[in-house]
């Protein structure tokens, strides 16, 4: 996987564009999977659980049908932290298969790895079933993505070296966060001699709204380039990583995120460490709209989109009277944060290891009690 320039892009099937009725918009999809081709980059992920499901479904259809098999990469997940038992891991395997419509996946990857999830894996075996895929052509490699400690990366990598890559959260505003430990994870990595797969550059798209203050800042560096941009250059610019893997929902982001870059200069870091700074002092909640919260929800609430709401509205309180309608309209179609129960099952969906609840007794407090 080679890239010819510095471009290590791929294309991430967790966020997808959406007709007006909220489906998978097929035929734009479409287009912007030839445009990635055309460009030279080949790299597609997706997972089990992405979309519930659709995400399998949208890559069967809109590449695997469409493109020969050589053209592209196809990296998938095992959702480990489902299994009950070890047959488990080829139940689910086969109905990847099935959903994709492949016979063997370029790169194949354990789902969201921490120390609970280690458990299952240890416990399942799931690490023994990657390395039956290899010897069976199943899988060409393997590795697992990853979410919990620096410390317990390594313990994972020392008792399983045969592992090829190592999919972590890095960003520029995560590199030094003390619960993300993206600098660790990646030095971790780097020690133990795998290659890396990036998530979350972007961080959910957070750093390519910037904050007005944040956003001058790299104005200054230029008034062409995409705050995107320098997100993406960000993780690219690290000699380890092979792949940053971005989520595109309009083709305007994949043609930006598919120009040449060169990789970032001492002083262009500096500023993206600078304006960190002040995006860190912005964000009341850093969630990254993964959405994984959602789907285990009893009352349906679509915690990511008021989460964002909330933020919004934290970064420019003088526009509060704007946010709290669309609050309003949004409660009136759904779930909203005063239907919560307090079950904490999103918090137990969380990559982020985020007190959600506590976070939408603040979203209601902002929203129900100072604009009813």
């Amino acid at each position: 996987m080679e890239e010819p320039h510095m471009n290590k892009l791929g294309f991430g099937f967790l966020r997808l564009p959406v007709t007006p009725a909220g489906e998978i918009d097929l035929s734009l999809l479409d287009q912007m999977t030839d445009v990635f081709l055309a460009h030279g980059q080949n790299y597609f992920d997706t997972a089990y659980t992405y979309l519930d499901g659709k995400s399998e479904w949208a890559i069967r259809e809109s590449l695997v049908k469409r493109h020969p098999r050589s053209s592209f990469l196809l990296a998938d997940k095992l959702p480990g932290y489902k299994m009950t038992s070890h047959e488990d891991c080829y139940r689910y395997f086969k109905e990847q298969q099935d959903r994709c419509q492949v016979d063997f996946f370029d790169v194949y990857l354990l789902h969201w790895l921490n120390g609970k999830h280690y458990e299952i894996a240890e416990k399942y075996r799931e690490f023994e079933f990657l390395e039956e895929l290899k010897k069976t052509g199943k899988a060409i490699k393997t590795g697992f993505s990853y979410h919990d400690s620096a410390d317990l990366l390594d313990e994972i990598l020392t008792r399983h070296p045969e592992v090829d890559y190592v999919q972590l959260q890095i960003n520029y505003l995560d590199w030094e966060s003390s619960s993300i430990q993206s600098r660790r994870c990646y030095e971790t990595a780097v020690k133990h001699g795998k290659k890396v797969i990036v998530m979350e550059p972007v961080k959910g798209g957070a750093l390519a709204a910037l904050p007005e203050k944040a956003g001058r800042l790299l104005e200054k560096l230029s008034l062409d380039a995409s705050q995107a941009s320098y997100a993406i250059r960000f993780a690219e610019s690290l000699p380890q990583v092979e792949i940053v893997l971005s989520g595109m929902n309009t083709m305007e982001q994949l043609l930006d995120n598919l120009a040449c870059r060169q990789p970032l200069t001492e002083y262009e870091q500096s500023v993206l460490f600078e304006a960190a700074g002040l995006l860190r002092n912005s964000i009341a909640v850093p969630c990254t709209g993964c959405g994984y919260c959602v789907s285990g929800c009893p009352k349906k609430i679509h915690i990511p989109e008021y989460f964002r709401l909330y933020n919004e509205y934290k970064q420019n309180p003088g526009d509060g009277w704007k946010i709290a309608p669309v609050y309003q309209n949004m409660t009136a179609s759904g779930g909203g944060p005063a239907d919560c129960i307090g079950c904490k099952k999103c918090e137990g969906s969380c990559p982020q290891t985020l007190p959600i609840t506590k976070f939408l007794s603040d979203v209601r407090e902002a929203f129900d009690d100072r604009h009813s």
